[in-house]
Parts: C-alpha cells; sequence; structure tokens
C-alpha cells in the first residue's frame, strides 16, 4: 500500500468479527443440526478449537511479517514464490467465492423480508419469487462495497458490524428470557444428543468449518494496522472469540427452548435454511423472525465486505510479486487504496453470482480451500521457527495441521463437487503462471531475496559463491565482489587455490598460494565476511575448479578474468563457462577496485531476457551497498526503418522496470559498429555488465564482442552467465562425467 497505517485493533477486530459473526451459522446451522443433531453443539465447538490452533499460528507470522496479504505473504517468505503462487491464488479464489455466497445471501435474505412485507398487503409479488430480482441485489451489494473500498481502505466503516452484533445479542436475550415461562423438560430435548454418533458430528464440523472463517483477513490486511505486534494477534483471538460467544449460546438455545416438540433434529430435518428463524420465531415471536432477518441481511453484508477487503489484499500483495498482473499493485488516491484489486475482485465476485447463482458446490470448495491453507499456515510457523534457531517440539501447530487436513479430506470425499472445482481453478492458475506470470515473479523475488537478510534464512536456503583465486593482485576485487553478490544472512562464499604439481619451482607456487588466500582473507576481514578456503592439488586447474563446483553444489561461481592474450587460456575458461552447473560470473577489474564504487552501471543489451534473473539479483546486490544508476543501452543498425528505436525502447524499458528496483535510463542508438558504442560509453561508466552465451556446448561462451570491449575499455567489466537449462543439465554437468 502508500505505507500508511490506518487500522487500529477496533477496526481489524470488526473485520474479523465482520467476516465471521452471522453469515456461516444463519446458512449452516440446519445443515449441522440435521448432520449431526443436538450434537452439532459440539461440532462448532470442536472447530472453534481448531480455529483456536489455527489463530496461534497466524498470530506468530503475522507478527514476524506484519504486511498485507496473510497466507500468502506467510508462504512466500518461508517457502518459494511458486508455492506462495499456488497458496494466493487458492485463497484468493476463496475469498471471491466466500463473497459470492455472502452476496447471494443477503440477496436471499433481503428478499425474503420484502417479500414477506408484501405479502402482508395481499400475496407475495411476482419480483419475490423471481432469482432475477435476487441477483441484481447481490450485484447491487457488491458494485456498492466496490465503489466504498476503492475511496476508502476501510470500506465505509464498520455500521453493518456493529449493528449485526447487537441483533444477534437481543436473541440471545430473548431466549434467555423465554426460558423460565417455557415448557417443563426443555433438556429433553437435547435426547438423543448425537442420534448419528461421532460420523455425524465430524460431519457437521466437515459442513460448517467455513462459518469460523475470518480471522485469516486480519492477516491479510497486516500491513494497514498500527502496532501491528500487539493488534493484530489480539484482534484475531478477539474476532474468534466474540463468533464463539455467540454462536455456541445461539445453538444451545435454539436445541432448547427453539426447538419444536418433535426436536430440532426433524425441524432442521425438514427445513434446515429456514431453522433459525423459526427458532427464534418461537421464543421471540414475530420480533424474533425479523430479527433473524435483519440480522441475516446485516451479515451478510458485513461478510462480504470483509472478504472483498481480504481478498483485494491478497491479490495486490500478489501483483506486486508478479504473481498476478503488474496493474493489480496499484494504489490510487490519498489514501493509497489498491484500487484496481478492489475492482478486479468485485468483478470476479459478480461474474460468478451471474454465471452460477447457486454456487453450493463452490462453497464446498470454498471451505476445503481454506482448511488447506490453513494447514499449510501451520507448516509455516513450523518452519520459520526453526529456521529462526527455536527447535522446540511444536506440539500446537502439528496438531493444527493433522486435524486441518483430516477435515479437508473428510471434505473433499464427502462433497466431490468441491474437490473438482479446487482441481480446475489449481490447473487455470498453473496454465497461468507458467505462461504469463513466472517470468516476472521469479525476477521480483530474486530481487527481494538479494535485498531481505532473513528471506533465504527463512527459506532455508545456504547458497554458496566458488572464488577461485590464482593472482594475489585479484583477490580483492573479487572476495569484495563475492561479499556483495552473496545471499545476505546465510550465503556463504569458499576462497578457493589450487596448486599444480607440476611447476618445477614449488616453493614459488606454495608462497603464491598463500599470499593469494593470506590476501583474500585480509580483505574478507574488513569486510566482516567469513569465508571458508580449500586448498587442492591437481595438475588440470581449470578441472578442478569445475569439480569442486560441482561437489560443493555451488550456486555462483566467481572467476577472475586471465590475459586474452593466450588463446588457450581463453580457450580452458570458455570450456570451464560451458561445463558449470552454476551462475557464472568473470571480472575483469584493476587491482584495488570495489563494487561500492560502482555507481554507474552500463548494461548493454537487445532486450533479451535470458539472464534476467541473475541481473536482476547481480543489481539488487550492488544496490545493497549504495544507490546506483543503471543505464541500458542498445544499438540498432544505421538501415532500420523508421519507428524501429520506439520499438526497442518500450521493450527494453519495460526489461529495465522489471529487473532494476532503482533508477535507470534506456539509452537506443543507430549504429552499425555496436562495440565501439559501448566502448565510448564505458568512458563515463564505472562498472560494465556484459551477458555470456551459455545455450549450447558448441557455441562460445564469450564472444568476440565482449572480448572486444574487454580488450579496448579500461573500464572494469563483469561478465554474467545464468546456469544452463535444467533440461540440458545432463550433457553440460560435471555430474554427467
Amino acid at each position: 500500500m502508500s505505507g500508511e497505517r490506518t487500522m487500529g485493533l477496533f477496526a481489524a477486530t470488526a473485520l474479523g468479527v465482520g467476516a465471521i459473526v452471522g453469515g456461516g451459522i444463519l446458512a449452516l446451522a440446519g445443515v449441522a443440526f440435521a448432520t449431526a443433531g443436538p450434537a452439532a453443539i459440539v461440532a462448532f465447538g470442536l472447530n472453534g478449537v481448531i480455529a483456536l490452533i489455527t489463530v496461534t499460528s497466524f498470530a506468530s507470522l503475522a507478527r514476524r511479517f506484519p504486511e498485507s496479504g496473510g497466507t500468502y505473504t506467510f508462504a512466500k517468505k518461508v517457502l518459494s514464490i511458486e508455492v506462495a503462487f499456488v497458496v494466493g491464488w487458492v485463497v484468493w479464489f476463496a475469498s471471491i467465492v466466500a463473497g459470492v455466497l455472502y452476496a447471494l445471501g443477503f440477496a436471499a435474505f433481503l428478499a425474503e423480508g420484502l417479500g414477506q412485507l408484501a405479502a402482508g398487503q395481499g400475496g407475495p409479488p411476482a419480483w419475490a419469487t423471481d432469482g432475477r430480482a435476487e441477483l441484481a441485489l447481490a450485484v447491487g451489494a457488491i458494485a456498492a462495497y466496490s465503489i466504498l473500498l476503492v475511496r476508502k481502505a476501510t470500506g465505509g466503516g464498520n455500521v453493518a458490524t456493529i449493528g449485526k452484533v447487537v441483533v444477534f445479542a437481543i436473541l440471545l436475550a430473548g431466549g434467555i428470557i423465554a426460558w423460565p415461562g417455557a415448557p417443563a423438560g426443555l433438556m429433553s430435548r437435547l435426547d438423543p444428543f448425537a442420534p448419528s454418533g461421532v460420523g455425524g458430528v465430524i460431519g457437521a464440523m466437515g459442513y460448517t468449518f467455513i462459518a469460523l472463517q475470518g480471522f485469516d483477513l486480519i492477516a491479510a490486511v497486516g500491513g494497514e494496522v498500527r502496532d501491528p505486534d500487539r493488534n493484530l494477534p489480539r484482534a484475531m483471538f478477539l474476532s474468534l472469540g466474540i463468533a464463539l460467544a455467540v454462536y455456541l449460546p445461539l445453538l444451545f438455545l435454539m436445541a432448547t427452548v427453539g426447538a419444536p416438540p418433535g426436536g430440532i433434529t426433524a425441524a432442521a430435518a425438514a427445513n434446515p435454511e429456514a431453522l433459525v428463524a423459526g427458532s427464534a420465531q418461537r421464543f421471540m415471536g414475530p420480533t424474533g423472525y425479523w430479527l433473524v432477518i435483519g440480522a441475516g441481511v446485516l451479515s451478510m453484508l458485513s461478510a462480504l465486505r470483509a472478504n472483498l477487503v481480504g481478498a483485494s489484499r491478497v491479490a495486490f500483495a500478489m501483483a506486486r510479486d508478479r504473481t498476478l498482473p503488474r496493474p493489480l499493485g496499484q494504489v490510487m488516491g490519498r489514501k493509497g487504496t489498491p484500487a484496481i484489486a478492489v475492482l478486479a475482485t468485485a468483478g470476479m465476485v459478480a461474474i460468478i453470482v451471474l454465471a452460477i447463482g447457486d454456487v453450493a458446490a463452490a462453497g464446498a470448495a470454498s471451505s476445503l480451500i481454506f482448511l488447506v491453507s490453513f494447514a499449510i499456515v501451520h507448516w509455516t510457523a513450523i518452519l520459520a521457527r526453526r529456521r529462526s534457531g527455536d527447535l522446540g517440539f511444536p506440539v500446537i501447530p502439528l496438531i493444527g495441521v493433522v486435524l486441518c487436513l483430516g477435515l479437508a479430506t473428510f471434505q473433499a470425499v464427502a462433497v466431490q463437487q468441491a474437490g473438482v472445482v479446487v482441481m480446475l481453478w489449481l490447473v487455470l492458475g498453473a496454465a497461468l503462471y507458467f505462461t504469463l506470470f513466472a517470468p516476472g515473479a521469479r525476477l521480483a523475488d530474486a530481487t527481494a531475496e538479494a535485498r531481505d537478510p532473513d528471506l533465504a534464512r527463512l527459506r532455508g536456503r545456504s547458497p554458496l559463491v566458488l572464488v577461485p583465486i590464482a593472482n594475489p593482485a585479484s583477490a580483492g576485487g573479487l572476495v569484495d565482489l563475492a561479499a556483495t553478490v552473496r545471499t545476505p544472512s546465510v550465503g556463504r562464499v569458499l576462497l578457493l587455490s589450487v596448486v599444480d604439481p607440476g611447476v618445477a619451482d614449488t616453493d614459488r607456487v606454495l608462497e603464491t598460494a598463500r599470499s593469494v588466500l593470506g590476501e583474500s582473507l585480509e580483505r574478507s576481514l574488513a569486510r566482516s565476511l567469513v569465508t571458508e578456503t580449500l586448498f587442492t592439488v591437481s595438475s588440470d586447474v581449470w578441472g578442478e575448479i569445475g569439480r569442486v563446483a560441482t561437489g560443493h553444489d555451488c550456486e555462483t561461481v566467481l572467476l577472475g578474468m586471465p590475459g586474452l592474450e593466450d588463446p588457450e587460456t581463453v580457450a580452458r575458461l570458455e570450456n570451464l563457462i560451458r561445463m558449470l552447473d552454476a551462475d557464472v560470473l568473470v571480472l575483469r577489474a584493476p587491482s584495488g577496485w570495489n563494487p561500492a564504487d560502482a555507481r554507474r552501471v552500463l548494461l548493454p543489451t537487445r532486450g533479451r531476457r535470458g539472464h534476467s534473473v541473475l541481473r536482476a539479483r547481480m543489481l539488487s546486490s550492488l544496490a545493497r551497498t549504495g544507490e546506483r544508476t543503471v543505464t541500458y543501452l542498445s544499438a540498432i543498425p544505421e538501415a532500420a526503418p523508421p519507428g524501429t528505436a520506439r520499438e526497442y525502447e518500450r521493450e527494453i524499458r519495460s526489461l529495465a522496470r522489471d529487473e532494476t528496483s532503482g533508477s535507470y535510463e534506456v539509452v537506443v542508438r543507430r549504429t552499425d559498429g555496436p562495440a565501439d558504442m559501448i566502448v565510448e560509453a564505458s568512458s563515463e561508466a564505472d562498472l560494465v555488465v556484459l551477458g555470456m552465451q551459455r545455450e549450447g556446448r558448441s557455441r562460445r561462451a564469450i564472444g568476440s564482442l565482449p572480448l572486444s570491449i574487454v580488450e579496448h575499455t579500461e573500464t572494469p567489466v563483469l561478465l554474467i552467465g545464468r546456469r544452463p537449462s535444467r533440461s540440458l543439465e545432463g550433457s553440460w554437468s560435471f555430474r554427467s562425467k
């Protein structure tokens, strides 16, 4: 968002209460009683226990990552960008479907109430029984709230939430007051308590867990909550506590003072949709009926609002990470609301309302998705704790994983349509991700990991940078660059010196090796960089570098550029680069050069994205030591048609926007001598970054153009090449030797 935290404890709690209280119990209490009998009270209570266990994991993660996005953000921080996309994709869909249910629920309650009022004037009008009227009411509610949420982050206040809590309080008070005047033997209406046994209770739990969903939406707006370390956990526990304080007493009153003489089970089986209203009418008369109608309207509206807020924030966070289209991550107006994300989410809710109308299977899918996502949250909390050094046995999160997955499995088996809906949505998401979103998402993720000291550690990564050093004069620059490009906090650097036993003057070789590592370690200590050192003995120096890189599973190999006057040395360097299964950086820089001095970076490019992830990671690593200005330079032939320069500039600007988080400029020039153009431009730069060709064993990794530039410029040059494609790994990797 804009960075402004506008929600206090009350507003955050009200968001959770608005999502949880009312809609679920009004829609699902009848189903629960029909499935489990009076034991539905136990089913809701057990769901409450599972929800409370889940809140503990949400609270610990929300304190650690007080950002918008909720479950998606947690998965991105601790797991991977691909897993985060799957989580965010399904949670976004689940909240959208929940919004559909609540929009239709609002329309149904309002139409019922208006129909009853009109019936007193001579019978229900035609529009009251026309499904098109309910669709119009549902779409109208969606449109109204989307406009409010675009104008104000919280969507126009908490009037509906406060109103429905008051109505439920009146219903509870009415039931308690009616108790003394009720016929004797009310408790006998609870017999038989569990007519379908334990299976009925578990079934009711599976159907009704969605009634307690909503506290997770507080985590989804974590970036907008003031004092998040204190307010986020409190708001989650308070909202769930308020919901249980309403649900359990109301269910008990329904099963006793609000039950007909034949018991609540038979009434629920006969007409589950009207069970709550019928129960209220029995102990409060017509007033009770109208209170339920009022509570239904207010509950559905507040839950619709809460899910629109939460779903739009998930979409907003995903777009910021490029796992959804970039425009969804834009903010508008002085309040900094994610207007496009709100409108896109509301638009999908409205489309599903109009296209389906009856979303029973999708509603079951929503419950299934939330249960699976909650299990992922528990597992994420376990990983975050262990990777932060807490090795205690995570009893509560493990119990949460088992319970959530158990209920999800039941839901998938009991309502097979739910599993089908989930699979279709996952297939659609996978197709979109790998065809549209994956390149941008991986770029954003590489940038984030290069900047965030905690991200790689939380993901359990400890990438290694291998730095073979043969010349003491180049040791300092290579160590400084290794310290810059290594992953913050957990990235390791291995300094390698290979001794050739075939050299006659052994003493000189050993002295050179000691000098190399001595200079390297001295520079490492000056940079507060803890390095590992390795001496090896081999007559094949280049092959030994490859063997060590493979044996230590290095993510990056950083090489110094040897003299280019010896063709055999260049050929050996080329062969090593082609064979390495790692990202490769080759540095040519004068003695004493430091990457921190490279304030102006020249990046010649033809607009290709082959090295985009590596460039993004490298540029973000450089940015940690200070601000950089990156110039993307491209050449087009003198005879290129008019308009070619504009097309190139547009394409390269898109590339630069994806790769660079700081300031950049794009320069496109007409020339038939690109090498001369780059050499001339390099005189105004502190570092030139050139790409290498690593696709194809028969092709040279360092082409004639980079060699010409290196030969004719004094500016430090860094050649970069991403690791070979996985599909070609077997034929290129030292592992196949």
